[in-house]
């Protein structure tokens, strides 16, 4: 087992005019499940194959435990990949697929053999060994893809959206089965996926990407509860949070008909190239219904109810906010605001609620600089 550093790693494509990663600073701990995410472009995946020795690293460093990689071939650093892709030998069975790189290698026969077993045991393939690929389905390949990884004993396991192929139903199963699998050989993995929900429930730790730069590395509950900026506050939850600009009258964040307090502490961490506004962020999850208007509520108008039986959402938008040109609402450029509420009290189309972020659950963030304000 081995950790993983990136230290200022940089990778700029030939005709580039940006880095597609920008000076990534990241310690992975041994044994550690790091998810890289972020929205396509990003440059995780860059990032990915720059460990793996398939990019070129510009500038920066690379190191598996105490080893410098940064010029190591890819055949020398001792890790497997998991691509989206299977790649399996369609005319290999199952056995012969994931025992074919010790093959390669010259490994002997009956190590082969062993390795091919334990792994075929750890993912419930033992009664496919004998089967060719397209015998199997699609979770079954994915699990091969896993089982010739593991025969390899690697130092880090590499995987490239390796659920994307997959269905709906499948994909919540198979991405359990891998953390599981990961905390039981407890080898040091990287995981790179665009899917937020993917990373929140595999990771140790999660690391946003955007535009090539780290921008936040967490936990899944340091991520969700404490975005370092508007954009992992919009990027990580699901339903996304709700964002909008609020100017600053007499110490309470406003806009049209919202009014929300701001704290001391707040107010004395704003600067002048705030210009009198911030951003507030506040998750659908994090809101009560009011029982009138008043201070510290917000109005929305009820467009539609999306009723998921236990839980029921409110898509709306703030009342009045037509007249408005700021919006305020869930995900980029939109004025839908989102509100979970209790699906036994649902209100009719087109009626306004009001509504009140819970004490300690609005995010504030600076309107210049977009990072996160004391609260």
């Amino acid at each position: 087992m081995a950790s993983v550093t990136f230290d200022k790693a940089t990778r700029i494509y030939p005709g580039g005019e940006r880095p597609a990663v920008d000076a990534l600073d990241l310690e992975i701990a041994d044994g550690e499940f790091l998810v890289l995410v972020g929205p396509s472009g990003c440059g995780k995946s860059t990032s990915l194959r720059m460990l793996a020795g398939l990019e070129d690293v510009n500038a920066g460093r690379i190191f598996i435990g105490d080893r410098d990689v940064t010029d190591v071939q890819p055949k020398d650093r001792d890790i497997a990949m998991v691509f989206q892709n299977y790649a399996l030998y369609p005319h290999m069975s199952v056995a012969d697929n994931m025992g074919f790189a010790l093959k390669i290698a010259g490994t002997p026969k009956a190590e082969i053999e062993t390795r091919v077993k334990e792994a075929a045991k750890i993912l419930d393939l033992t009664e496919y060994l004998q089967r060719k690929p397209k015998a199997l389905s699609g979770g079954q390949r994915q699990r091969v893809a896993m089982g010739r990884a593991i025969v390899r004993q690697p130092r880090v396991f590499l995987m490239d959206e390796p659920l994307s192929n997959l269905d709906a139903k499948l994909r919540v199963q198979t991405r359990t089965q891998i953390a599981s699998l990961q905390r039981r050989l407890g080898v040091t993995t990287v995981y790179v996926t665009h899917d937020q929900t993917e990373a929140l429930t595999m990771g140790d730790r999660i690391a946003v990407l955007k535009d090539g730069v780290l921008q936040q590395v967490g936990t899944p509950a340091q991520m969700y509860d404490t975005p370092a900026n508007v954009f992992v506050a919009g990027f990580i939850g699901s339903p996304a949070m709700n964002l909008g600009d609020f100017h600053i009258e007499n110490g309470h964040a406003v806009l049209g008909e919202a009014n929300v307090p701001l704290t001391r502490t707040t107010l004395d961490a704003l600067t002048s190239e705030d210009n009198g506004k911030v951003v507030l962020g506040f998750r659908p999850e994090s809101l009560d219904r009011a029982s009138g208007s008043g201070q510290g509520t917000i109005p929305v108008t009820v467009n539609i109810v999306e009723h998921l039986g236990s839980d029921a959402f409110v898509y709306g938008e703030l009342a009045g906010s037509k007249e408005l040109k700021e919006h305020l609402g869930s995900g980029e450029d939109s004025s839908q605001i989102i509100v979970r509420i209790d699906p036994r009290d649902v209100p009719a189309k087109g009626e306004t609620i009001h509504v009140s972020i819970r004490e300690g659950e609005q995010h504030v963030f600076s309107s210049a600089t977009g990072k996160r304000l004391p609260q």
